[in-house]
């Protein structure tokens, strides 16, 4: 199990796009299985930029996973004497995967999520959040930043090489063609909308 937690446990793995999410998360899976730990790793079916069964990190980094649309196929695909989990690109997931996780975790399975806390906007995004709060180990990844090169911790959408509109969908499954690393100072997001960001995370 993870170090400093022998029992079940809850990690969460985040950050803005390119900061090595799932390359971390497919480290500690495979470490896992040289363990010697029955491993089972889920994705949501939606992210299939590279494989659909596999989990990849844009380094290129892979390993097999379970492509899923919700939470209840994850349950059905969970095999009884599985001893950790991973979740990659968990932000896709409904807000009930904080629960799934927490039940995992209280029959001693070591759960690892990882995902985006931000949108495109800069906004908390889906049961991240709420993960990041129950659980017992946190990473929080930086990338670099595409216009400065600090450390990054936000993604921004480009639409021909322009920041996206604000009123543009949540989800917009894309890559280096769609999203930049950004800092805080580099991140762009219409003014207009900007008084309405700060309300939400009041």
């Amino acid at each position: 199990m993870h170090e400093g937690f022998p029992y079940g446990s809850i990690e969460v793995i985040s950050g803005g796009m390119f900061c090595g999410k799932s390359e971390e998360l497919i480290r500690r899976v495979k470490r896992a299985s040289i363990a010697r730990l029955k491993v089972q790793v889920f994705k949501h079916s939606i992210d299939n930029r590279y494989n659909d069964i596999l989990v990849t990190s844009h380094s290129g980094f892979t390993y097999e996973a379970h492509a899923v649309v919700n939470i209840e196929q994850i349950r059905k695909l969970l095999k009884p004497d599985t001893q950790v989990v991973g979740i990659d690109e968990a932000q896709f997931f409904s807000d009930s995967l904080p629960a799934l996780c927490r039940e995992l975790a209280d029959n001693g399975i070591r759960v690892i999520v990882a995902g985006l806390d931000q949108d495109f906007m800069g906004r908390p995004f889906g049961p991240i959040p709420v993960l990041l709060a129950i659980a017992e180990h946190v990473d929080k990844l930086t990338a670099i930043c595409m216009k400065c090169g600090r450390p990054a911790t936000r993604s921004q959408r480009l639409i021909d090489g322009k920041p996206a509109p604000s009123d543009s969908p949540v989800i917009v499954v894309g890559a280096s063609e769609s999203y930049e690393a950004r800092c805080r100072n580099c991140h762009e997001i219409d003014d207009r909308k900007l008084g309405l960001v700060e309300q939400e995370l009041q």
